[in-house]
């Protein structure tokens, strides 16, 4: 019998209890910290519309033809793996509604490192947590490991 694999979020779940139903559109992400996970996820199995279907209205991407979206999601999800995810920290939702988490991806491109620490925001649109933006760092940009990183940590600027 094959092994039953894990969740690509690094759970430590199995996929199918952990971050498949919410692809499969069985459920929505209870919080902020599982959508980003879901999404990494989604990277991960290659799956640009469930992408698409979690970025919040007022993302940027939003804004451009969704069949274009779509294929840049697909192509880029295509030419990495990602190997593992940490969340470092997370923040409910705020007297707005912005809820914050903090994160290290793996992602590797033929081989090189291109991973990155992530503070992204969060809202929910009525529906589900979705997408909203974050701020990108490359762990040399880091002022010490990306692990050691809190959200009060992480240099924002």
């Amino acid at each position: 019998m094959p092994p039953v694999p894990l969740c690509p979020c690094s759970s430590g779940q199995r996929y199918r209890q952990c971050c498949a139903p919410f692809h499969k559109g069985e459920a929505e992400a209870p919080d902020a910290e599982r959508l980003m996970r879901s999404r990494y996820a989604a990277f991960a199995q290659r799956d640009a519309a469930y992408l698409w279907k979690t970025l919040h209205p007022d993302h940027p991407l939003r804004a451009r033809p969704q069949e274009d979206v779509l294929r840049e999601l697909r192509a880029f999800a295509q030419a990495h793996q990602y190997p593992g995810l940490t969340v470092l920290g997370h923040q409910p939702p705020d007297a707005s509604g912005l809820a914050r988490v903090l994160f290290f991806a793996r992602v590797f491109e033929k081989g090189r490192d291109q991973s990155f620490v992530e503070r992204s925001d969060f809202r929910h649109d009525g529906t589900g947590w979705r997408y909203l933006d974050g701020i990108l760092k490359l762990p040399r940009d880091l002022p010490g490991p990306p692990e050691s990183l809190t959200l009060d940590t992480f240099p924002a600027d």
